[in-house]
């Protein structure tokens, strides 16, 4: 390490004492890349999310999201990315889930060409997880993983030809507050990276694979160029060719789906692929239109993917994506199989349905929550792919042009009481989970996220500012909702058992599921302040 590294690492403070296995992963060497990173570019995440907040308060009063003017040079411009390493080209099958020792193994496992390991949406940063995690890639990028079940005795090891990893490190806008860097938060996004990156880059490289990133929530091209930039400096650090770091970005807000070309044009020399991170793009069209009343969506249930203003997203990617020479993957089926045999093939057919749409839009592959749906999702692409890898040919290039308009249309779709009720008691079992620790949790056969359960509550918001009535003729106000979610609870007290009820955090999670839903405000993200309750 040298001198200045040293320097730079002793402004770098742990407010957690490290165990003799976390020290493993936080080693003087890392911390000392982690205070390089934190260095350059910690104080630039600030202002870009203070630029969101601009442009949030502009359309507030009013204004909707277009495409840039000032950038229509870029979008007309005859360039495209750098290109997609081998391992990447056929991506027509992912998996995601989080970074648990088993949930790493069976993943990469399972029928599928990529594992994303999330320390994101599914995922609740609780300090100890947050590294283990890490050391539990390491193990996996080594070949060394294993586990055994503490109850049962059975081991789990990784099959011959696991999955390709790629790990989503957290947004922007979420820091890590064990970590602190001249006295603030270090940005989870630059901790998560560094870590991964530094422990793993030479392995992946050495067997013919590279540092793959997943990265969340951008809102606006200076954050896809802000990411470049980490990429890079990393590069340079150790010596690495320009292009060596790769990156698919989510298209999960709705202010990003009109900087698609500029996204990838500023990470030109990393990007390989867009994907559309629906759940959160729907969260994120009920946030950003929530002063807009003509806007306000129905249902979470009925909003899906052939809604014109969704269908319209996935075309726009598949036509940005190939024509700059990038994949465009297609979003998450967060279905988990059913026990019951007529219930399951429900659940299959939805694949079917779901995916079939994707592909025939253009996608070159989709995303799934659960290893029993592979078979189903994977077979749908290898009909449409046949021999090829993926559908960079198609171009949409005769489609009409989607316009703003398009992107923005608005949703038909009934607002119900059940639909409100559903969505309470989603909220608040995924918020009591996620204070618990457990960010990936099945709910009434979904597999739910941090994403799915933005929608939930952001959904009933946005019905009580408008005071938009159910289809029973009732008012949404926050005294309907509080009887609602009093309702509910007791709802799920039956559901759950009494002994299970007490045990758990659900009373705090009703709490906050309240405080979100009747503050003046719509609060930005769930996790913010979910994350007080996390060691």
């Amino acid at each position: 390490m040298t001198e200045a590294c040293s320097t730079l690492r002793e402004s770098l403070v742990l407010t957690e004492a490290l165990s003799p296995e976390q020290a493993e992963i936080l080693t003087d060497d890392a911390l000392c890349f982690v205070a390089s990173l934190a260095d350059k570019f910690a104080s630039r995440v600030p202002e870009l999310l203070a630029a969101r907040e601009v442009r949030q308060q502009r359309i507030d009063v009013g204004t909707l999201p277009d495409f840039l003017p000032e950038t229509e040079s870029i979008r007309q411009g005859d360039w495209t990315i750098r290109g997609i390493p081998s391992d990447l080209q056929d991506r027509r099958l992912e998996i995601t889930g989080p970074v648990d020792r088993k949930m790493v193994i069976n993943a990469l496992n399972a029928n599928v060409k990529v594992f994303m390991a999330d320390f994101e949406d599914s995922f609740a940063p609780a300090w100890p997880q947050v590294v283990e995690g890490q050391r539990n890639l390491r193990d996996a990028v080594n070949g060394t993983i294993s586990y055994t079940h503490p109850d049962t005795g059975k081991r789990y090891q990784l099959n011959d030809n696991p999955a390709r990893l790629i790990c989503r490190v957290r947004g922007l806008h979420l820091t890590e507050k064990h970590v602190e860097w001249q006295g603030k938060p270090i940005p989870g996004a630059l901790f998560d990276f560094a870590l991964y990156f530094f422990h793993n880059y030479r392995r992946l490289l050495e067997t013919g694979s590279g540092p793959y990133f997943y990265v969340p929530k951008l809102q606006a091209y200076q954050e896809a160029a802000w990411w470049s930039d980490v990429f890079s400096f990393a590069e340079d650090e150790f010596g690495l060719s320009r292009g060596t770091i790769k990156a698919t970005v989510l298209i999960e807000t709705l202010p990003a789906v009109f900087e698609m070309d500029e996204i990838l044009y500023h990470l030109r020399d990393h990007i390989v692929a867009l994907n559309c991170g629906r759940w959160d793009y729907i969260f994120s069209y009920i946030k950003t239109l929530r002063n807009h009343p003509d806007r306000v969506l129905p249902d979470r249930q009925v909003v899906t993917m052939d809604k014109p203003f969704l269908n319209a997203y996935s075309r726009l990617l598949v036509k940005t994506c190939h024509k700059r020479g990038a994949l465009a993957m297609g979003g998450m089926a967060a279905f988990i199989p059913s026990k019951d045999p007529a219930e399951n093939q429900q659940v299959l057919d939805k694949i079917e349905k779901d995916k079939t749409l994707e592909a025939n839009n253009g996608h070159d592959g989709t995303w799934i929550a659960h290893p029993g749906l592979a078979d189903t999702a994977k077979a749908v692409f290898d009909r449409a792919l046949g021999d090829k890898p993926n559908q960079l040919h198609i171009s949409r290039e005769q489609d009409a042009p989607i316009t703003a308009a398009d992107l923005l249309a608005p949703c038909d779709g009934e607002r119900t009481e059940a639909g409100m009720r559903h969505n309470i008691r989603v909220a608040v079992q995924y918020i009591e989970a996620w204070i618990s620790g457990n960010g990936c949790v099945p709910i009434y056969g979904l597999m739910e996220d941090a994403a799915t359960a933005e929608i939930s509550r952001a959904s009933i918001w946005q019905w009580i500012k408008h005071q938009k009535p159910l289809s029973n003729g009732q008012v949404v106000t926050k005294a309907l909702f509080e009887q609602y979610l009093s309702e509910e609870m007791k709802v799920l007290e039956h559901e759950l058992g009494a002994d299970v009820f007490a045990r758990g955090q659900y009373q705090q999670a009703a709490a906050l599921m309240a405080q979100l839903t009747t503050s003046d405000e719509l609060v930005n993200f769930l996790t913010l302040p979910g994350y007080q309750y996390l060691p």
